[in-house]
């Protein structure tokens, strides 16, 4: 394996990384800024009670994209699996 194969695999990981995490993480930050938003509004300054809505919107957007992160893990893991011959026999 040349290194310029390792660098394209490593970059090829991060941004499909980055993409099946991407839904979970705007929908967290988003309801953590609207749950934050709220408190601030009425004073409340509990720092438990901006856990249940972040975790129910995380399961909610999980249970919806589930199939979508399985499809691009499986497209990758396929992609991934099936260029191994070429990495070690250089084709």
């Amino acid at each position: 394996m040349q290194s310029e194969q390792a660098v394209e695999l490593g970059q090829q990981a991060f941004m499909h990384a980055l993409l099946i995490a991407a839904p979970i993480l705007i929908i967290a930050i988003l309801v953590g800024l609207l749950v934050g938003m709220l408190q601030a509004m009425t004073q409340i300054q509990d720092h438990t009670l901006s856990y249940v809505p972040k975790l129910t919107a995380i399961l909610i957007v999980m249970c919806i994209c589930l199939p979508w992160i399985f499809e691009k893990l499986t497209e990758y893991s396929t992609q991934l699996f099936t260029s191994i011959p070429q990495m070690i026999f250089g084709g």
